[in-house]
């Protein structure tokens, strides 16, 4: 069975949206039109993928794992699309993804000279976007924290390393040799908690019973001054605690928690030879 991507697409806006006007103002095209699209990708594929009525549109079991399927599939397809018209025009950039506190400079040095020829280009990331810039062939290979979605990558384990508290300054933890998981018992977790299972799974976390929804930080930089200025704790990597200067917060060693893990990523898809060669040289770096 072939799969026609545009129509994939119009169904990734609709499920984004749960919204037929509002999708078809997205993708500028009339709403009869949105609906005929949709119809025959659900004919295409036998399954029903949103249920409707005059108030909701929903989606069904087999629209959830479209849509779970559909973004690596865009996201390939545009990677693909820009690798083409990369080569077409003769490009010969190379382009690093690394996060905060990770230093990449040996790494990129080595490899660049090796190939004299290439642009080695480094981009910053996010905790959001490490791997998304992979997988749309923005990044030929991205320094990465674990936990990501592994599907669709290629991972070389690079280091470990500890990960600490961040409290305000003032905080009764604040100056402590070392802390454990549980003693972040009664504070916010100003992070997804699926960042910290460790934190997730303690058996009472009163910190979170009365503080309401958590707030929505875009950056790292938002987390600390909500640290510094309104409380909440951060669990982070070392690196990362350290490579913020906030004079206000403070950073405390957790004894009984895993390190966190750092990876070489890039797309398992590619076959150029450049992307294990530049693996082989970040591992020999650490």
């Amino acid at each position: 069975m072939d799969v026609d991507l545009r129509k994939v697409r119009y169904f990734a806006v609709v499920a984004e949206e749960l919204h037929f006007g509002r999708a078809a103002e997205r993708l500028h095209i009339t709403q009869p039109v949105l609906s005929r699209q949709i119809r025959a990708l659900e004919k295409e594929l036998r399954a029903q993928l949103f249920t409707r009525n005059r108030q909701t549109t929903e989606l069904t079991a087999a629209g959830r794992q479209l849509l779970e399927d559909a973004r690596p599939l865009l996201a390939g397809a545009q990677a693909l699309c820009r690798r083409v018209q990369q080569a077409a025009k003769g490009s010969t950039a190379f382009t690093v993804g690394f996060m905060p506190g990770i230093t990449v400079t040996g790494a990129v040095r080595a490899f660049s000279a090796r190939h004299p020829e290439l642009s080695v280009q480094v981009v910053r990331t996010s905790w959001s976007d490490q791997v998304q810039g992979v997988h749309e062939g923005l990044l030929d290979v991205s320094y990465v924290r674990l936990p990501v979605d592994h599907r669709g990558l290629e991972l070389r384990p690079l280091f470990r390393e500890p990960r600490v508290a961040v409290v305000p300054a003032g905080h009764r933890l604040a100056g402590k040799e070392s802390i454990v998981i549980a003693d972040l018992a009664p504070e916010r977790l100003l992070q997804d908690p699926d960042a910290v299972p460790e934190w997730r799974d303690l058996p009472e976390r009163t910190g979170d019973e009365e503080a309401g929804p958590r707030p929505l930080f875009a950056t790292v930089e938002e987390k600390l001054e909500h640290v510094a200025t309104s409380g909440g704790v951060l669990v982070l990597p070392l690196s990362t605690a350290t490579y913020y200067t906030h004079t206000d917060v403070a950073h405390v060693p957790i004894g009984d928690i895993g390190p966190n893990e750092v990876c070489l990523a890039w797309s398992a898809g590619r076959r150029s030879p450049l992307l294990p060669e530049f693996a082989d040289i970040a591992a020999a770096q650490h």
